[in-house]
């Protein structure tokens, strides 16, 4: 679920009440769509759900497993993905665990639009792409606007799974409140001492 939310800037309860119902075959592309109904979407319209060849991959591999849901845990729908087992996936990857930084899985539609940017791919289609509302309330999309937006999801694919600069900037910055910390209670223990304040190296 996790894979599929950060290839495709689904929400939550978008990845969680996706249904095969939903799939939408575009022989001309040789891929698949999901049109998730506005009713499941936040801003209350239709969403087109992309899918790169990770995103793809994915649902290939979910594939006969339940007859209306897509992710399912005991053949039940899954209806929250920030749970237990995420938590353990979160510690196993190394990411801070203090409870000032959000682990939300939210970071990973953060995550989807961060790489569209690196990449460049414009705003109109990553809006598009991240489901944002755009006052058009059409869900048809002639063939070039699909190939874009395929072609687009298909960029982030292409990135690999190497390290991505947001997680890195995460550590780093959970890195640097820690110092932080840790100097401000140096300089309240010598202030309670009674001490002056080393200075500073030059």
């Amino acid at each position: 679920m996790a894979l599929f939310k950060v290839n495709t800037g689904c929400r939550e309860a978008e990845v969680c009440a996706l249904r095969w119902k939903w799939e939408v075959e575009v022989p001309e592309l040789e891929t698949t769509l999901f049109l998730v109904p506005a009713e499941v979407v936040k801003n209350k319209e239709d969403r087109l759900v992309v899918l790169n060849r990770v995103a793809r991959s994915v649902v290939d591999v979910e594939r006969g497993k339940h007859p209306e849901y897509l992710f399912t845990y005991q053949d039940r729908p899954v209806n929250s993905m920030e749970n237990s087992a995420w938590r353990r996936a979160w510690e196993a990857a190394g990411l801070p665990m203090d409870p000032d930084i959000r682990r939300g899985v939210h970071n990973l539609k953060h995550t989807f639009g961060r790489r569209l940017r690196a990449v460049g791919i414009p705003l109109e289609t990553r809006k598009v792409l991240l489901g944002h509302k755009n006052g058009d309330i059409t869900t048809h999309y002639s063939a070039p606007e699909l190939v874009e937006l395929v072609r687009a999801a298909e960029q982030i694919a292409d990135m690999g799974s190497g390290k991505m600069p947001a997680v890195t900037l995460l550590r780093r910055k959970f890195e640097l409140a820690q110092a932080e910390k840790l100097s401000k209670n140096n300089t309240l223990l010598v202030a309670m001492a009674g001490l002056e304040p080393a200075t500073p190296a030059l």
